[in-house]
This record gives C-alpha cells, sequence and structure tokens, in this order.
C-alpha cells in the first residue's frame, strides 16, 4: 500500500494530468504572458499547522516552485513574485536578519542548485532597491544574475527589497538625470518615458495578478503595471503554500476560456459606439 493512503501510482497520474492540461493551455495560445504573484499566508499557515516560523516560509518556497513549473510548462514567459517589501524592515531585528538569510539561501538554490532555472532556462532579476540589502545578501542576488544572464527562455522577476511607490520614484528619478544630461527632452516625457525606467522595462504587460489569503489589497505592490488595461486580478481565498498548481491550473484556464470566448475591452468599445 502507497504511504500516502492512496493507490499506488496516484502522484504519477496527478503529475501526468498536471503536464498534460499544461500542454493545452499552451497550445491554446491564450496564455498570460506576464504573470505576477502576492504570496500571501506563510506565517499563517505555520500558525495554522503548529510550525515553526521557517517551515512555514519553507513550504511557501516549494510551493512557489511548483507553481512556476506549471507556468512555464503552460508558456509563461515572465512571473514576478512579491518576496520582501520595504516595509518588512521594520519589524524586530531578528526577524528581518532571518529573512534576509532565508532569502539569500533561496535564490541561491533557484539560480545554482535548483531545476527551475536550469531545466527551464529562466533568467533571474532580482528588482527593488538593492542599497538597503546587507553585503553577503547582495553578493549572492548579483551571482544568481551572473549565473543565469544568457538563460532566454523566460524571467523570473524576485521583488526584494520592493514597493511599488519606490520604482515609481526610482523611475523618476533616472527620467531626471537623464533631462539633466541632456539625454531626455522633459517636454517630450510621456508615461511611457516611466514605464521604460521601471524595473519592469522592456518586458510584457502584466495580464494576471494572483493574492492568496483572501486579502483584498495590492500591498504596494507593481502599482504602476497593475494600472493598465487588461489585468486581470485573481483574489484566491486560500493560504499561500496552500496553493497548489492544480489551483494555478484553474485560474490559468479561467483566464482561456475569457481570452477565447469574451469580446475584449475594445469590442465592448466598438458595440457601445454602434448602438449609441
Amino acid at each position: 500500500m502507497a504511504d500516502s493512503g492512496v493507490f499506488p501510482g496516484y502522484n504519477q497520474v496527478l503529475e501526468f494530468v498536471k503536464t498534460s492540461l499544461a500542454k493545452v493551455i499552451r497550445s491554446s495560445d491564450k496564455v498570460p504572458q506576464h504573470v505576477a504573484f502576492i504570496m500571501d499566508g506563510n506565517r499563517r499557515f505555520a500558525k495554522k499547522h503548529n510550525m515553526e516560523l521557517n517551515e512555514g516560509h519553507n513550504a511557501g518556497f516549494e510551493s512557489m516552485c511548483r507553481v512556476l513549473e506549471l507556468c512555464y510548462e503552460s508558456g509563461m514567459k515572465v512571473a514576478t513574485v512579491f518576496a520582501f517589501s520595504i516595509e518588512n524592515f521594520k519589524r524586530s531585528p531578528l526577524e528581518v536578519n532571518w529573512l534576509m538569510e532565508l532569502a539569500k539561501d533561496k535564490i541561491k538554490q533557484i539560480a545554482q542548485h535548483g531545476e527551475l532555472a536550469e531545466q527551464y532556462g529562466i533568467k533571474v532579476r532580482v528588482i527593488g532597491d538593492r542599497s538597503l540589502l546587507p553585503p553577503d545578501v547582495l553578493k549572492e542576488v548579483e551571482l544568481a544574475e551572473e549565473v543565469t544572464k544568457n538563460n532566454k527562455r523566460a524571467v523570473l522577476n524576485i521583488c526584494f527589497p520592493y514597493t511599488g511607490r519606490e520604482e515609481i520614484v526610482h523611475s523618476i528619478k533616472e527620467i531626471m538625470e537623464e533631462t539633466a544630461e541632456g539625454i531626455i527632452d522633459y517636454r517630450e516625457i510621456s508615461e511611457k518615458t516611466i514605464e521604460d525606467h521601471l524595473y519592469t522595462k522592456g518586458q510584457p504587460p502584466v495580464e494576471l495578478l494572483i493574492r492568496t489569503s483572501g486579502v483584498t489589497r495590492l500591498s504596494d505592490f507593481l502599482l504602476w503595471q497593475l494600472s493598465s488595461k487588461g489585468c486581470t486580478v485573481e483574489l484566491v481565498d486560500c493560504l499561500w503554500p496552500e496553493f497548489t498548481p492544480f489551483s494555478m491550473l484553474k485560474i490559468l484556464l479561467k483566464f482561456a476560456f475569457k481570452k477565447t470566448f469574451s469580446p475584449s475591452n475594445d469590442e465592448d468599445d466598438e458595440l457601445k459606439k454602434k448602438t449609441t
């Protein structure tokens, strides 16, 4: 009898079903090219299951890896995950130091010791205010980017440490510097100018945001990117470590169905014009 209490080969069947559905989504050509995740609920998961806090974060990391594998199998090009907010520095020094060590270890695991970057050809980019990182953590960040810099198939943006407001301020500062240097004419500054100086410059627009734990706020994440037309927001009422590849599959299937059978906003606008 299988240790899990289910029939022999159960996990293999699940893996086959997951892979098959991922291929169906990929062939539909209705895959969101850029998906963002607010991975909320690791601490509550640990409390719920009487775990140490680090066990909850480790469970969240494993969930992230499984979900990202499914996303990349489905044909997604960019994933952006909210790993650490600048606001988290307001927590106790002990917890901040512990979270920094955890992040350092997990970034190294993704880039150098895990299959995720190698198998799916993922380029790791750590975005945010790096001046706030301790030197040893910054060293691992730079090494992860160096190790994966030639990967071309997909991108993983790790927001660490990050807030959407800081990103917009960073963009404005860069524009001001280039204006002072004569690179940019201030009279030609537009929304695109700001977009071209965001951390996500050159990447596909965010088409899908997923937030777990039932919380209904953006928490200062990708504020500029998520305001763009056509971005779908999915608020999921489960803790992040409970969010499985099959949870993700349901959302991707729903997204593909809407893209296939629902009229676009542009078509809706045309319809309104014809009926007025």
